[in-house]
Formats: C-alpha cells, sequence, structure tokens
C-alpha cells in the first residue's frame, strides 16, 4: 500500500523520532511510505481559538498534499481529528465545492495510527520487545472524535516482556493542547493535581 506520512507539527519540531518509528513499522509491514514536502499545519490551533477562516488554507494544503494516497496516517489522534471531523465543516463555511469534494476523498483515508494498524491493517503483534512497566492514557480526541476505542492497548498487550499498568480514571481528559493550556491553565493544574493524587493512591 502506497501510504502518506502526516507527520504533523509536533513530531516533527518536538518528537522527529517519532516519525521515523512510524515509517519503520509501515515499512516493516511492506508498505511504501512517502513524506509529502508541502504538508503544513492541518489548522487546528487556529480553529480551535477561533481562525477558522485561516484554517481554511491549511486545509486545501493538506488535500492537495495528500491526494493520491491510499491512505494518511498520522502519530497525531488530535490531527486526524480536525481532518475527519472538521476539514468538511471547513470546506462548508467557505462554500468551497471542490474543497469540500477534495476532503470527501481524502479525509476518509486519513488515520491515526493505532487504528490503522489493529482495525484497517488487522495486525496488532509487531514482534516489539519492551520489558518494562508501562500505563495508557488515552488523550481527548482519541476518546471523543476518534474513538479509537481499545486500538492501542491491543498493540500494547501484544509487546512481549510489557507490563501494563491500569491507569485509574484514565479517561479524565489530559489538558496538553498548547491552546487548552494557554485558555484553561487552572483547570490544567487541577486535572494533573488529580492526576498525580491517583498515581500517588495506585502505588
Amino acid at each position: 500500500m502506497r501510504i502518506g506520512l502526516f507527520v504533523t507539527c509536533l513530531t516533527d519540531t518536538l518528537f522527529p523520532d517519532t516519525g521515523k518509528a512510524v515509517v519503520a513499522v509501515l515499512e516493516h509491514l511492506g508498505h511504501q511510505v512517502d513524506f509529502p514536502a508541502a504538508q503544513t499545519c492541518c489548522g487546528q490551533m487556529h480553529f480551535n481559538t477561533g481562525y477558522r477562516r485561516e484554517a481554511v488554507p491549511m486545509a486545501r494544503g493538506y488535500v492537495a498534499a495528500f491526494a493520491g494516497y491510499e491512505a494518511v496516517v498520522t502519530p497525531s489522534a488530535s490531527c486526524a481529528s480536525m481532518v475527519r471531523e472538521y476539514f468538511p465543516a471547513l470546506a462548508a463555511e467557505a462554500g468551497d465545492g471542490t474543497l469540500a469534494r477534495a476532503v470527501a476523498e481524502v479525509a476518509p483515508r486519513t488515520h491515526e495510527l493505532s487504528v490503522f494498524l489493529a482495525d484497517v491493517l488487522g495486525v496488532t503483534d509487531l514482534g516489539a520487545y519492551f520489558p518494562h512497566r508501562v500505563t495508557y492514557h488515552p488523550s481527548c480526541h482519541s476518546l471523543r472524535m476518534l474513538r479509537v476505542g481499545d486500538a492501542p492497548l491491543r498493540l500494547l498487550r501484544a509487546v512481549r516482556g510489557l507490563d501494563l499498568a491500569d491507569l485509574p480514571e484514565a479517561e479524565i481528559a489530559s489538558v496538553t493542547g498548547i491552546s487548552a493550556a494557554a485558555v484553561e491553565s487552572l483547570t490544567a493544574r487541577a486535572m494533573s493535581s488529580l492526576r498525580a493524587e491517583l498515581r500517588t493512591t495506585d502505588g
């Protein structure tokens, strides 16, 4: 399968090794992975802070960059949510029929990595080995927008040597987005305190 990697701003600038790992996993499974150099931000920060019109050119850029790929894969649930859930709304608000048609073609083929592996490809055992104790904290967008379900957990449970610990109150949101952290700082501090208390209680 010919796959376009949507690396996202955050991964590209702060966690580039994550992007490299996504490519390694997909190529290990026998797929051709391309990185369209024309890709930019998905416009989520603009959209979330009320600059919806400013996000429209980014939607246009996205569909142009990833047209023709059998699948687009990203390690970010929030960016996948922006494409799948909000690009159609942006196209409608802009009154742009061409963009709407392009979004209707590309958005359904855009997948968050764990969903692509576990649900689209039907692969959970990647031959991974990681002899450490870890837990999984689902993100807001993965829970409420993409509804990824247990795809990440199925992948983790297949990792040899992994000690997967339950996280109490795992569905409590993590306020880590740039705009959310700026606007909801008090909420973020309160939730961080609660998560720390839960970790202490859980041992």
